[in-house]
């Protein structure tokens, strides 16, 4: 599928393209040529990959997503052709410590995010990006389809979980009649890796961090699995969504799972000794006395609605997920934040040519 058509020249907001994701969707989108409208509430992490970018982003707002006004006014005055919605609190610890916080971010910004396009109506194709921690995750072997029950244990899964509510709420209500103008999907992640994430209790972040010191890391869940795919893998399914969202309005109020189409999850522990074997003097253990307030244990995805409806198909295996993001914090440690910069629009070109 060329996106390039879809893109260029075009009006594209997107909320939290300071974060991992939003700065590598960004960057994309960039190459394509569209016309970039940015929302974050700051910068999250230093060093940041989007420190390494900012020179893409002219027409980018520091702003609270949870403030309704500045959001309806950024979508009412540039009346952006796509809209990603990736901002967010987005990560499950943190969530203990701010539950508060995590919800206003992530339930109530997508609440403004929804009610802007509303009163906005203008043509509009928008992708509301939540995660595969929406799902009431019961630690079984299964994998979760688009159709199975929203829940959480933790503040950060339910936060995920009510927006995926309000988003159906609206698409229901309002988006798949035909007096709006609006076509809306949401997409749901696994985790995803790559270079450029220095976000805190990660795992890759925490294991780059203390290598690049020459320390050992301490892993505190090392047979939690997951289907770790490489970042680019998500943005490719978001940009797929968002294209063939735009012509075919029997796709609006749908929900995607993007992931492994085989979705062969490997543990923490396989994920660093992978990753160990493409960083410099990498070494590891595991902490058996962290404090293990509740993350899921099991957790795998049922991708095969993307593949069915949209034909859409991961292409980067687990080895070369954990090299190309290996190679990436190398290249950035090594030669410095322009060599990195530069991998990163290498790393695009090379996931876009294969096949």
């Amino acid at each position: 599928m060329d996106l390039n058509k879809y893109f260029k020249n075009k009006k594209v907001l997107i909320t939290g393209n300071t974060g991992f994701k939003g700065s590598w969707l960004s960057k994309w989108l960039s190459m394509m040529g569209a016309e970039l409208y940015t929302i974050s509430k700051d910068i999250p992490t230093s060093p940041s990959h989007y420190g390494l970018l900012n020179k893409i982003f002219n027409n980018d707002i520091r702003a609270d997503i949870s403030e309704f006004d500045t959001v309806y006014n950024v979508i009412n005055s540039c009346k952006p052709d796509f809209v990603f919605h990736l901002a967010a609190q987005a990560l499950v610890l943190p969530s203990y410590e701010n539950p508060y916080s995590t919800f206003t971010s992530n339930t109530v910004g997508t609440l403004n995010i929804l009610e802007s396009l509303k009163r906005s109506n203008h043509n509009c194709t928008a992708v509301l990006i939540t995660s595969d921690k929406c799902y009431e995750n019961t630690e079984q072997k299964v994998n979760y389809s688009e159709d199975d029950r929203l829940g959480g244990i933790d503040p950060y899964s339910t936060s995920k979980a009510s927006a995926e509510l309000l988003i159906k709420g609206y698409n229901n209500a309002f988006f798949k009649t035909n007096l709006s103008n609006v076509r809306l999907c949401s997409a749901r992640a696994g985790n995803v890796i790559g270079g450029g994430d220095w976000a805190i209790n990660r795992i890759v972040p925490d294991c780059i961090k203390s290598w690049s010191k020459g320390e050992t890391v301490n892993i505190r869940s090392p047979y939690a699995t997951r289907p770790w795919q490489h970042v680019l893998e998500p943005i490719y399914g978001y940009l797929t969504l968002g294209a063939q969202l735009s012509e075919n309005r029997s796709l609006v109020a749908e929900s995607f799972n993007f992931g492994p189409i085989n979705p062969l999850s490997f543990t923490v522990e396989e994920l660093v000794s992978e990753l160990s074997n493409h960083f410099d003097n990498s070494t590891w253990g595991i902490d058996d006395k962290a404090n293990k307030l509740h993350e899921a244990g099991l957790l795998s995805l049922d991708c095969n609605k993307a593949l069915k409806l949209l034909d859409y198909r991961s292409k980067l295996d687990f080895a070369l997920t954990s090299e190309w993001t290996g190679k990436w914090y190398n290249t950035f440690y090594k030669h410095g934040p322009e060599a990195a910069a530069k991998m990163t629009e290498n790393q695009i070109q090379e996931f876009v040519a294969i096949k």
